[in-house]
């Protein structure tokens, strides 16, 4: 799929990790931080938080929504996307919600480490994705190891993830996640 030239929708930020307190992670407060900068910067209409981990009481989507409502954007630009575990089905379920709201090209918010799989995964369930990647404070060699290897894994299974979710549409017409994401959007 080429590139369009068309500006975005909506801005779609990944979730991460959230404090026992319900505090945002320091990774999580950069993405989401700079999700909320480019929706004052008018880069979107909406605003979508992705991420339905369970951490202690709370959920990924929920605190980063609670987050960037808390500086400034509005509460009927925030999309919570509650489903997902994994950054294969952020792709699956918001692109369900994207389309839900009309939108047919959105930024993508996450580390720069984690961006091309990010976007591979977006991209490969029709989303019009662009990168807006958070800076990563430097890490030492271990870090980026870790992280050079836990993309490269995770990559794998993603793809793996995807083509299975497209057998099962394929073979049955939906997916059970379809489902899923219909009955979360009426809540």
């Amino acid at each position: 799929m080429a590139p369009s030239l068309a500006p975005p929708d909506a801005i779609v930020v990944l979730g991460c990790r959230v404090e026992p307190d319900g505090a945002l992670s320091p990774t999580l407060r950069r993405r989401a931080d700079w999700a909320g900068v480019a929706y004052a910067s008018g880069l979107g209409r909406w605003v979508v938080a992705s991420g339905g981990r369970r951490w202690g009481e709370h959920v990924e989507a929920e605190r980063v929504a609670s987050h960037l409502a808390g500086r400034g954007v509005p509460s009927d630009a925030l999309v919570p996307e509650l489903l997902s575990l994994t950054t294969a089905e952020n792709a699956i379920f918001c692109a369900q919600l994207l389309e839900s709201v009309g939108a047919r090209r959105a930024l993508l918010v996450t580390c720069e480490w984690h961006m091309a799989r990010a976007l591979a995964c977006f991209r490969s369930v029709g989303v019009d994705a662009l990168p807006l990647p958070v800076l990563t404070a430097p890490s030492g060699l271990w870090t980026r190891a870790y992280r050079r290897g836990h993309e490269v894994v995770s990559s794998r299974l993603d793809a793996w993830s995807l083509r299975r979710v497209q057998g099962v549409r394929g073979r049955r017409g939906a997916h059970p996640f379809d489902a899923a994401s219909e009955g979360s959007r009426s809540t």
